[in-house]
C-alpha cells in the first residue's frame, strides 16, 4: 500500500477495518491538498486549538498531530474513529494535546483553525458548520477540501452564508480546496437540524414522528424500502405472542438510521427490549430521539455506537445466541460503487447473536440478490412482501450453523 507523503512526513496508513486485500487508500487527494496548503500557510508551525472534521481514515490527525499545539480530531463514524486511532498508534505520532470529539460533543473556543473534509451530504455541511461557525474568530483560518464532485456551488454558498466570504482553487488531481475568511458580523441564520418526518406504522393508529440529525439516511422522507418492512412488522408482532413470566423479548435494529423500524416494532410488540445500533453517532442519537419520544411506557430501549452488534459489550440480556429477532435495512453502497461486503457481515453477526429459532428479517433491492446469502447461513429464507424494486426477506436460525455467506 502506497504511503501518504506529506509535508509533514511520510506516514504508512491502512482503513479500518485492516486487510491486506484492501486495494484502496487510506487517504485521497483532498487529504494531500489540505496539508500542503496548511504547510505553506503556516510554515513556521501552528499554535492555538486547531480542528480536523471528517478525518475518514485519519490522514490528517495523523500527519499533524504533533506540528500543532492543540488538536481535537472530530468524526461522527464509528470507523472512522477507529481508523484514527489506529493510525495514530501504526505511524507513533505524539498524543500531547490531541483530542477526540463527535459534533455532538462541545468543542473548546476558539477554534484558530478549522480544517474540513466536505462531505457528500450538504445537510451535514450545513449542521456542522452552524456547530462550529460561532467558536471561529476574526483571525481563524478555515480550510476544506473535497473531491470535486462532492463540491458545487450550492456548497460554497453555504460556507459563504455560514462563515464568510469564499473562495475556492482550482481542481488538482479531481480534488479541490475551499477557504473561507471569517466575518465575525456575520448573521447566521438558524439551523434547521435535525428535523421530523411522521411515519404511518401499518397495524397502529397513531403515526410515529422520526428525528432526523443531518446526514442520517433517508433523513427528509421515509425511503421506499424501509416503507415495505414496515408492513410486515404487526405479521411479526402477531406471529409471536408474548408468555406470561418470561423475559421481554430482545430485538436489535441493525444500522437502525433514524430509528423507525425498531420503534415501530417496540410499539406493537406489547413487551420487548429494542438495541439500537449504527455505525454513525448521528443515526444513533437520532434513533434515540424518535424512540424516546414516541414509545409507550414499558419499553426499554438501548443505544450503540459501533460497527455492528460485534461491539455490542457483554451483557446478561444480549449476547451470542440469545437475540429473538434482527431487524436490517443493510446499506450496499461503499462511495459510489455497490458493495455487499457490509451486508454480508451484518447477516453474519446476526446468525451469530440470534438463539436457535430467532429471526433476522431483512429488507433490500432485489438486484442484490440477499436471498441467496441468506440461503447460503441460515439453510432458509422466505419472502414476507416484495414490490417491483424491493423485497423484504426473513431468515430462520436453526441449531447447527450451515454456511458463511462470503464463502
Amino acid at each position: 500500500m502506497d504511503p501518504l507523503v506529506s509535508p509533514f512526513g511520510t506516514f504508512p496508513l491502512r482503513r479500518y477495518p485492516a486487510s491486506p486485500a484492501d486495494p484502496l487508500r487510506a487517504w485521497d487527494a483532498a487529504d494531500e491538498l489540505l496539508l500542503l496548503c496548511v504547510a505553506e500557510t503556516h510554515p513556521r508551525g501552528m499554535t492555538g486549538h486547531t480542528v480536523v472534521v471528517n478525518d475518514n481514515w485519519g490522514a490528517l490527525t495523523t500527519a499533524l498531530t504533533g506540528d500543532v499545539e492543540r488538536l481535537t480530531s472530530i468524526t461522527d463514524s464509528f470507523l472512522a474513529r477507529r481508523a484514527v486511532l489506529a493510525n495514530v498508534a501504526i505511524c507513533r505520532r505524539p498524543t500531547e494535546g490531541l483530542a477526540y470529539q463527535t459534533s455532538f460533543d462541545p468543542v473548546e473556543a476558539p477554534i484558530d483553525m478549522l480544517l474540513l473534509k466536505v462531505p457528500k451530504d450538504l445537510g451535514l455541511l450545513e449542521d456542522l458548520l452552524h456547530r462550529l461557525g460561532p467558536r471561529l474568530h476574526a483571525r481563524s483560518t478555515v480550510l476544506a477540501a473535497g473531491m470535486t464532485r462532492h463540491i458545487h456551488r450550492s456548497t460554497l454558498e453555504l460556507f459563504t452564508r455560514l462563515v464568510g466570504p469564499t473562495t475556492t482553487s482550482l481542481a488538482r488531481k479531481k480534488a479541490r480546496l475551499i477557504h473561507s475568511v471569517v466575518d465575525p458580523l456575520l448573521e447566521r441564520p438558524s439551523n434547521p437540524w435535525p428535523n421530523a418526518v411522521t411515519v404511518a406504522v401499518p397495524g397502529r393508529n397513531e403515526p410515529v414522528t422520526t428525528t432526523n440529525h443531518a446526514g442520517v439516511f433517508s433523513s427528509h422522507r421515509l425511503d421506499l424500502g424501509t416503507r415495505l418492512l414496515l408492513t410486515t412488522l404487526d405479521g411479526l408482532v402477531s406471529g409471536r405472542p408474548p408468555e406470561p413470566n418470561q423475559p421481554p423479548t430482545q430485538v436489535i435494529d441493525l444500522g437502525c438510521g433514524n430509528g423507525v423500524v425498531g420503534t415501530a416494532y417496540a410499539l406493537l410488540q406489547p413487551a420487548c427490549g429494542v438495541t439500537f445500533i449504527d455505525e454513525a453517532y448521528r443515526a444513533v442519537a437520532s434513533a434515540e430521539a424518535t424512540f424516546r419520544a414516541t414509545s409507550a411506557d414499558g419499553h426499554s430501549g438501548r443505544f450503540v455506537w459501533g460497527n455492528g452488534i460485534a461491539d455490542l459489550d457483554d451483557s446478561p440480556e444480549i449476547g451470542a445466541g440469545t437475540v429473538d429477532l434482527v431487524l436490517n435495512n443493510p446499506p450496499f453502497h461503499a462511495d459510489h460503487a455497490v458493495d455487499t461486503a457490509t451486508a454480508m457481515r451484518m447477516f453474519s453477526d446476526a446468525h451469530d447473536a440470534l438463539r436457535p429459532g430467532g429471526e433476522l428479517v431483512v429488507v433490500g433491492n432485489r438486484h442484490l440478490g440477499h436471498h441467496t446469502r441468506l440461503q447460503r447461513l441460515f439453510g432458509n429464507h422466505e419472502v414476507l412482501a416484495a414490490n417491483p424494486r424491493f423485497v423484504v426477506l426473513r431468515a430462520i436460525r436453526s441449531d447447527v450453523s450451515v454456511g458463511d455467506p462470503r464463502s
